[in-house]
């Protein structure tokens, strides 16, 4: 058997402890898998005396995690601290520079710096492997970078975070407002003390960024990515929803246009009969729509310990199966000097189905004046409904309120932004507008 493979693991929170362990507890399986032993042999970390659940005594720490990069006698480094600057930057160049393989999870540094790092990568070499920086335990940037190759891919889109899923799931199933799920959601550990860079879509914007880089051949853009977040989505949203036949999902959608490359994170209607909508809960999906196989969807947990650590533990196996002189593949599916500039399609040409909720007084003509609005800018509507009583009087604050819902034929962006903008002069409606997009879904 050859030599055994050593990590140094840079941070021992929960993904990292679970990665440990687990290599631990498995380790003749891997070794039987892999045609060689895997060990952790350096680690970096805060607290030496911490308990994480497994045997560390014999290891070699380091306080600074870029001196683990440098000095540990390793082969594979394992960034698992976060954070798109600092420590994980700094360490993860300094290891590529040293010729070591790298295995991370750290989407926000893909986003802000997969290019030079991929280029880095490359040139010495070596593997930077990121399966856990995207949905999860789900493998679906293998599927991406080897499996579908001689594909051509038109449309990528998921749903890529856990918190937001959980808390529309149960607003929807339980009748319960935005503000009390979250809370319950920071209280599970599902969202952060600041739940911001989930609920607004950052986090999906940076996993949409990686995917779209593989989809497409282009540099990782998450800067480019239009971006809405799911915290004005409220109990009148997911009632008219189920009263249409679609579900509320927070998508990431990454599509080929004629316009160029759309990148965009937004609420999005789904048809409840869809098999997407029928994902709940923290578990993310992931469908990708192909010329030769057609739309294939891969779904399964898309964070915690467990499921993040089965990733990097599957990333960490495919180095330990090649062997020296084996030539690797470019780390986004072909080399970084050959990933294209994003062409970025306006968000304006985006064309599509949108569910248009207005809350308005009600008076003679009000409806007459929304149908006008709408039919000025060129848009058909499938439906509109009136939605009078006491519900949509409480919602805006005034008791004379009422609510129509619209549901477009396919439409453009630009169309229903100008409708809306007319509609908001005439100087009827009682609270703002809410738009949602209507996507189509496997």
């Amino acid at each position: 058997m050859s030599d055994a493979l050593k990590l140094g693991i840079a941070g021992l929170g929960t993904v990292g402890a679970n990665v440990a362990r687990l290599i631990a507890e498995r380790g003749d399986d891997l070794a039987r898998q892999c045609g060689r032993p895997i060990r952790v042999t350096a680690v970096a970390a805060r607290d030496k005396t911490k308990d994480r659940g497994v045997d560390l005594s014999s290891v070699q720490w380091f306080d600074d995690p870029a001196a683990l990069a440098r000095d540990a006698d390793i082969d594979v480094f394992v960034e698992l601290m976060g954070g798109a600057e600092g420590a994980a930057h700094v360490s993860v160049k300094a290891a590529l520079a040293r010729g070591l393989h790298v295995v991370t999870a750290n989407k926000a540094l893909l986003a802000a710096h997969g290019v030079e790092l991929a280029a880095l990568a490359e040139d010495k070499g070596v593997l930077l492997n990121f399966e856990a920086a995207v949905a999860g335990g789900i493998p679906v940037i293998k599927t991406m970078r080897e499996s579908l190759s001689g594909n051509r891919v038109s449309r990528v889109y998921g749903i890529l975070n856990g918190t937001c899923n959980y808390i529309l799931t149960r607003m929807e199933k339980e009748g319960a407002a935005f503000a009390d799920v979250l809370a319950d959601a920071q209280s599970l550990g599902y969202a952060e003390a600041d739940p911001t860079f989930d609920i607004e879509g950052n986090d999906t914007a940076h996993k949409l960024s990686l995917l779209t880089a593989l989809a497409f051949g282009t540099q990782v853009a998450a800067d480019d990515i239009y971006l809405e977040g799911i915290s004005n989505i409220s109990q009148a949203d997911i009632r008219a929803a189920r009263e249409l036949g679609y579900r509320i999902k927070l998508l990431g959608v990454a599509q080929r246009t004629e316009t160029g490359i759309e990148q965009r994170v937004h609420p999005t209607m789904v048809p409840v009969n869809s098999v997407i909508a029928q994902v709940d809960g923290v578990t993310n999906a992931v469908a990708i729509s192909t010329d030769l196989l057609g739309e294939l969807l891969l779904s399964g947990p898309g964070a915690g310990g467990a499921a993040t650590a089965s990733a990097v533990i599957g990333d960490i196996a495919d180095i330990a199966k090649s062997r020296p002189g084996f030539q690797h593949g470019p780390v986004f599916g072909r080399p970084a000097a050959k990933l294209e500039a994003v062409q970025k399609a306006p968000m304006k040409a985006h064309a599509g189905g949108y569910f248009i909720r207005l809350t308005v007084e009600d008076k003679t003509g009000v409806f007459a004046s929304i149908a006008r609005a709408m039919a000025d800018m060129g848009i058909s509507l499938e439906s509109i409904v009136q939605h009078a009583g006491a519900s949509a009087g409480k919602e805006s604050g005034k008791g004379s309120a009422k609510a129509v819902i619209l549901v477009t034929h396919e439409t453009t962006e630009q169309a229903v932004r100008n409708a809306v903008a007319r509609i908001s002069k005439d100087g009827y409606l009682t609270s703002t507008p809410q738009v949602i997009r209507i996507e189509r879904a496997a």
